[in-house]
């Protein structure tokens, strides 16, 4: 090899050797750039791109009848997110998923243009919705942890229960009512994504302990269930606007079942009207009709004003006051009070309202609790209306005593019952029974409250004997009968008042069944209300046969044993009165 040669040689190595010192210094200051200089910088932008902070809130606490059975519980679930920034063509991804997940395009096309990081799209995705969006393959989006509120039994107790909205918070029913309860706490903490946006580190520890509390109800969900089947073939069967029934357990106040029909599913409550989503047993008034007749049979008696023997007569049908005339449905002429409401007759009960007087009644209806709210834990009770008797006519005077010319609620008319039921005793309605901690230790327990004693014991036995009769041989409410029971109950049939406000409305009907079993020692009270029946609008003929099958089943569901009551009033005084 020449020496020429040769030197070219070594001058392309020293070239070769301090281009790599160069391109090696270059890289050694870029590195020494960035580890260095520029460390906090980037530092800050890389946590910037894969930290930050989140808001983890504890799971909504159970709604449990009183069995421990679940009637609403949270359940985890996913929901579809996305990082705008790493979308490769927001408007075209935004066409192709839209219509996947049920919503206008238009909604994505300012949120996908962002520099957000994060973007919440859709909660609750269903396993099948998730196979759509995967085959999709848009970059960006991912799916973070979630939970969604879940009924169990669907329509169970659905309007007592009520239902979360979209953030989990209470909307209707005891949902609504206990929201500060069942809620989770929330704590803000740092998190972690990586790449794909996906969180790191599990939170599920976090949820638990911040998990809301639960509620144990009163309600029993087999009573529960029994009441709303009868209560539909009710209406069904007399092709009725809708019903109502509740059954309680008079000694303590108790409410084992609420029901309502139509009915809705809070799993996806916004399918329905929201007329169905309502408690109608606390929130809406009606007039009672002549199941009023034994509160103001008890007044007379427990007043001293009257005996179960004390005789009326009753105008062979037709009684003028005032400008109105008062009908009874079959010709009477003379009844003693307990015949006046084995055979409802309105005549009889406006002449023993007259006898007590206005301001007597009207105290002692008070103390039964119409006219006042019961204070039940339920959202929007209604109070009824109860005039005071200042304001009375004489058709009103007369029309309160059979259940016209005032309203209640369905949860006031049985406790009112239930006060019969349980020795002249008014209990404070309760539907909670307790709260439990998310540790499992109770928290707060609802003891039963008597509210006030409304009649003596002695007037309370006699009242319950003639609630005996109307549902023996001749009564109105026959079709209540249990064989081997005694069941003691009212009939009632309240015309609806007109919308417009002036008078009744025409053909339109209230028909009512209330009472109790057994007669001496009474377990269950239980209150049927059809509204608007077509087919026939007794009380006796409409009511009673759902009032039996919900008795029957529930008597038997608490194994209570045939009382075989002969029936027969044991004699005691009352109040000085001699029967």
């Amino acid at each position: 090899m020449s020496k020429k040669t040769d030197k070219k040689i070594q001058i392309r190595i020293v070239v070769i050797e301090v281009g790599l010192l160069l391109l090696i210094g270059l890289l050694g200051g870029t590195a020494f750039k960035i580890q260095v200089l520029e460390k906090n910088d980037l530092t800050g932008k890389a946590e910037h791109e894969y930290t930050g902070y989140d808001v983890i809130k504890g799971k909504r606490g159970d709604i449990l009848d009183r069995n421990m059975n679940k009637l609403a519980t949270t359940i985890d679930a996913l929901s579809l997110a996305c990082n705008p920034v790493k979308m490769k063509n927001a408007v075209m991804d935004s066409e192709k998923l839209a219509p996947i997940l049920g919503i206008n395009s238009h909604r994505f096309d300012k949120e996908f243009k962002t520099k957000k990081h994060f973007l919440l799209l859709k909660k609750n995705i269903s396993p099948e919705l998730k196979t759509k969006i995967d085959d999709l393959g848009i970059k960006g989006l991912f799916y973070r942890n979630d939970v969604v509120r879940f009924y169990p039994n669907r329509n169970l107790a659905a309007q007592v229960i009520g239902f979360t909205g979209n953030d989990n918070s209470g909307l209707e029913g005891l949902e609504y009512r206990f929201d500060s309860v069942l809620k989770g706490r929330k704590i803000k903490i740092s998190i972690t994504r990586d790449g794909k946006g996906q969180l790191l580190g599990n939170d599920k520890i976090l949820e638990q302990r911040f998990r809301g509390d639960s509620l144990v109800l009163t309600i029993d969900g087999t009573i529960q269930y029994i009441c709303e089947t009868a209560l539909k073939k009710a209406v069904v069967d007399n092709e009725a606007k809708s019903g109502m029934a509740i059954v309680m357990r008079p000694s303590t106040g108790e409410i084992l079942a609420m029901a309502m029909y139509p009915e809705f599913n809070p799993n996806s409550f916004s399918g329905f009207k929201r007329g169905t989503w309502r408690n109608r047993t606390v929130t809406d008034p009606f007039e009672p009709g002549s199941v009023m007749k034994v509160f103001v049979a008890s007044v007379a008696m427990d007043k001293g004003f009257c005996t179960p023997k004390s005789i009326f007569f009753c105008e062979n049908g037709a009684y003028r006051l005032g400008n109105f005339v008062i009908h009874d449905t079959h010709s009477h002429g003379w009844l003693t009070l307990s015949q006046i409401v084995k055979y409802s007759s309105n005549i009889g009960a406006a002449k023993v309202s007259e006898t007590i007087g206005r301001k007597t009644l009207y105290d002692s209806l008070l103390m039964f609790g119409f006219g006042r709210k019961t204070s039940v834990d339920c959202p929007g009770e209604t109070p009824g209306l109860l005039i005071p008797y200042g304001r009375w006519s004489d058709i009103d005077e007369g029309a309160i005593a059979f259940g016209q010319g005032i309203s209640v609620s369905a949860i006031q008319l049985i406790t009112g019952i239930s006060a019969i039921a349980d020795n002249g005793v008014l209990m404070k309605p309760l539907i909670v029974r307790e709260i439990i901690a998310n540790d499992g230790t109770i928290k707060k327990k609802y003891m039963p409250k008597p509210v006030a004693r409304v009649i003596s014991t002695g007037t309370a036995t006699y009242v319950r004997h003639m609630m005996r009769s109307v549902v023996e041989e001749n009564g109105t409410g026959t079709r209540a009968a249990i064989d081997g029971y005694s069941v003691c109950g009212k009939t009632g049939t309240a015309q609806k008042a007109a919308k417009n406000g002036n008078g009744y409305a025409k053909k339109k009907y209230t028909a009512v069944f209330a009472g109790f079993a057994p007669e001496e020692h009474p377990q269950l009270a239980v209150l049927v209300v059809i509204d608007e029946p077509k087919k026939s609008h007794y009380g006796g003929v409409v009511a009673a046969p759902a009032f039996k099958k919900i008795m029957s089943e529930a008597l038997n569901y608490f194994h209570i044993p045939p009382d075989l009551n002969s029936g027969k009033l044991v004699a005691e005084n009352l109040n000085g009165a001699t029967p």
